[in-house]
């Protein structure tokens, strides 16, 4: 299955290790990233493949344990994240 990671918060070392680290420990694939600073705020958009045997909610439950570190991280289906940015 395919889903697209948005990570938005204030930029500090280590952002992008964290989030691939988890991702690496869930055997999920990062197929294209995109990352950029606006001011003080470090923005990424991840499309990743997971595993069948990798529940999304369960990547998701793991992603979400990095708001601690002041980062908002949202995990969509591609097809649910298709659907709502269609004009």
């Amino acid at each position: 299955m395919k889903a697209v990671i948005t990570v938005i918060g204030e930029d500090k070392t280590g952002i992008i290790y964290k989030v691939s680290k988890i991702l690496y420990e869930m055997n999920v694939n990062i197929e294209d990233i995109s990352q950029t600073i606006m001011q003080k705020y470090f923005t990424m958009l991840m499309l990743v493949s997971i595993p069948q045997d990798v529940k999304i909610a369960d990547l998701a439950e793991k992603l979400a344990e990095l708001k601690e570190e002041g980062l908002s991280i949202q995990v969509q289906k591609t097809d649910i994240f298709d659907a709502m940015h269609k004009i």
